[in-house]
């Protein structure tokens, strides 16, 4: 997505970070804790992208774009819609500091 209309920005989304607690018995325990939730546009890859992501067998890649937030990390995830997605990559579109593309890989339970 080149050109972003406020307009498609109209999906939530929560970002969530990982921090390391210690439980009651003095282990670190990793648990996800929301950082923040903001407007997002949200599509499937297509074209090239999903050719390029199904190789690899990342087809539940979904491509996200906000608008441009400080201190996002490829360690974090993002929930939407009821599922989990992990960041695999994050581009400060043109490095313009106003929008990013942000691609996921979705979290499939297994077993």
């Amino acid at each position: 997505m080149t050109r972003v209309e406020i307009g498609d920005l109209r999906h939530r989304i929560t970002l969530q970070k990982q921090v390391i607690t210690i439980n009651e018995n003095g282990f670190e325990v990793k648990t996800w804790q929301d950082y923040r939730t903001v407007w997002a546009a949200a599509s499937n890859l297509h074209g090239r992208e999903y050719y390029a992501a199904a190789a690899v067998q990342a087809e539940n890649t979904v491509k996200f774009t906000i608008r441009y937030l400080e201190g996002l990390g490829t360690t974090m995830r993002i929930l939407f819609q009821g599922r989990q997605y992990n960041i695999i990559s994050i581009d400060n579109i043109k490095y313009q500091n106003r929008y990013m593309e942000i691609k996921a890989l979705e979290m499939v339970a297994s077993g």
